[in-house]
């Protein structure tokens, strides 16, 4: 039994759901599968109850659920403890953030901070911004690049690095959509259709903006996990939709040729682009260390 087996477990614990710790952790469900079969070997007795729908913790594994959780706190409570009489910090930090923050905003955080703790490994999962703070609260992540919600969990702390505007995006090239919202100087936005991202603010504001134009039934295409896959279906004709600014800034050329900004069209306020992290991890050394290096606009 091991530090990262004891990872696994409670990671699956919490979730009851191979498939999902299995990506969170970054493993292959069969992995995933084997090692928890390796510890009830260990142990001697079963830690789940599976059947095809359900997953639920036996006895034996609320226990080790408990040892666990006391395991791996006094695990930290030592790397916190080695690294603060050390010289120079050691570890690992994981973040999450989006394909295009990773281009955008994280380079000139990253490249200060390992020029300061050059000894750290930096270990960077991608996808949808919208997804950062769950991933961090849940401890998927140490710190999580994301645009403020409207409401953020006691839990957590955020810390603003900019203001990212929203722009009303639409095909280039000629197709039905771009005839229906540039051969109308008025068009009828309800029969325009409207690609959404599944949550997050630009969610919000999107729907605030329905409301604003009395946009009772929208015509929605789909819903998109990602901004990034959003701009690739406004360039495939599929639709209009409201994205981060810098998303369309940061697309590959070969996209961002076939979108077009409207312009002269009534938006919604831009959002906080910020850093999130867990209050209680603040005190962790490499948590601190990164926390230190934004700046001072903490919520």
């Amino acid at each position: 039994m091991d530090i990262r087996d004891l990872k696994l477990f409670l990671h699956l614990a919490e979730s009851c759901h191979f498939g999902r710790t299995a990506k969170a952790m970054h493993v292959s469900p069969s992995t995933l599968s084997r090692q928890i079969q390796r510890l009830e070997e260990q142990l001697g007795h079963g830690l789940f109850m599976r059947d095809n729908r359900t997953v639920k913790l036996t006895s034996a594994g609320e226990q080790l659920k408990q040892f666990a959780q006391q395991t791996l706190l006094q695990y930290q409570q030592l790397q916190h403890g080695l690294n603060q009489n050390s010289p120079s910090l050691t570890g690992e930090l994981c973040l999450f953030c989006s394909v295009t923050a990773a281009y955008s905003h994280l380079p000139q955080i990253i490249d200060q901070f390992r020029a300061q703790n050059p000894l750290v490994e930096i270990k960077l999962t991608t996808g949808d911004a919208a997804d950062a703070v769950d991933k961090v609260a849940t401890n998927d992540a140490d710190l999580g690049i994301a645009g403020k919600p409207e409401k953020l969990p006691n839990n957590v702390r955020f810390k603003k690095i900019g203001e990212i505007p929203l722009v009303l995006i639409a095909p280039a090239l000629a197709c039905a959509v771009r005839s229906m919202v540039t051969d109308n100087p008025q068009p009828d936005w309800s029969q325009v259709p409207f690609i959404l991202p599944e949550h997050g603010p630009s969610r919000q504001r999107i729907e605030r903006w329905f409301r604003r134009h009395q946009i009772h039934n929208p015509l929605i295409y789909a819903t998109v996990s990602g901004h990034e896959a959003i701009v690739s279906m406004v360039a495939l004709g599929c639709g209009i939709a409201l994205i981060p600014s810098v998303v369309v800034e940061n697309s590959p050329e070969p996209v961002r040729s076939r979108i077009s900004q409207l312009e002269n069209i009534s938006l919604v306020e831009p959002f906080e682009l910020g850093v999130c992290v867990l209050s209680k991890r603040l005190s962790e050394p490499l948590i601190r260390a990164f926390w230190q290096l934004l700046p001072e606009r903490s919520i």
